[in-house]
């Protein structure tokens, strides 16, 4: 049940159109609903605003479609990462209606009236062998709710376009940089920009990469001052908290505040 859901039961009650009981019952599976194999946190979107993912790895086709189904029941939209084609295979014979992105290896399910997208939030990517996690990433922020651009292949062996781009890149209010190799892309950006940028490490490269350590270390080790790291190849988290970031700077501009009042402090590192 998210917010809006929640509202509705509630003006419901007080009109007298739902008895008492009816609502507490519908309230009782509010926080969780335990189904045996997993426990279905049904009060993540009111505390977080939107519903738990579904990690699909170590989960059978048939638990994947269960749980996702006790999630859609809630009358939200759902995403589950980490999916193989047989585990969408069972999710789509119960939700015709779900989608699969092949590159992303995620399912999304849009349910109800949608709200426009809001704000900007830029993914970029350095190379074409990075797009599934790229991707990954596009489709978790896009479903959160945020507006999504994509420069994909732009890394820093051919920095001319990069920079091609740098106006539009400007714009955003937040952006993921996936990276694999020495990961240098998003200390490139950062110096670009004047907003957060959340750098994902990938594990694309030759045997000196270590599976995608040296790109981690090189991004942890940036020395552009606005950008943070989340963990080798998980794009999803990249573009959850760009979502948030996204979502949260819609707020303050909304507010009155515009993107120069972030950058005005004149911080600097040399």
């Amino acid at each position: 049940m998210n917010e809006s859901a929640l509202r509705a039961l509630l003006e419901s009650v007080r009109a007298g159109d739902t008895n008492l009981d009816d609502a507490v019952a519908k309230l009782r599976r509010l926080p969780f609903e335990d189904i045996g194999f997993a426990t279905v946190d049904h009060h993540r979107a009111i505390r977080c605003g939107f519903p738990e993912v579904i990690y699909c790895p170590g989960k059978t086709p048939e638990q994947v479609a269960e749980i996702f189904s006790r999630l859609a029941a809630k009358g939200g939209n759902v995403l589950a990462s980490r999916a193989s084609r047989e585990v969408y295979e069972a999710v789509a014979a119960k939700f015709p209606a779900s989608e699969y992105h092949d590159l992303a290896r995620t399912i999304t399910l849009r349910q109800g009236e949608q709200k426009e997208p809001v704000g900007h939030i830029a993914i970029v990517a350095a190379g074409t062998s990075d797009l599934p996690v790229a991707e990954e990433a596009r489709v978790t922020a896009e479903i959160v709710g945020g507006r999504v651009t994509t420069h994909y292949d732009v890394g820093v062996a051919g920095l001319h376009r990069l920079l091609a781009a740098v106006d539009e890149l400007q714009k955003a209010n937040v952006l993921v940089v996936v990276a694999g190799m020495e990961g240098a892309l998003p200390s490139v950006v950062g110096g670009l920009v004047g907003v957060p940028v959340v750098a994902v490490p990938t594990s694309v490269g030759y045997g000196a990469s270590f599976g995608g350590v040296a790109a981690l270390l090189g991004m942890l080790n940036s020395c552009a001052s606005n950008v943070s790291v989340v963990n080798i190849d998980n794009g999803f988290a990249g573009g959850y908290i760009a979502a948030m970031i996204n979502r949260q700077t819609d707020r303050d501009l909304g507010l009155g505040k515009t993107k120069e009042n972030y950058g005005s402090s004149g911080i600097s590192r040399a």
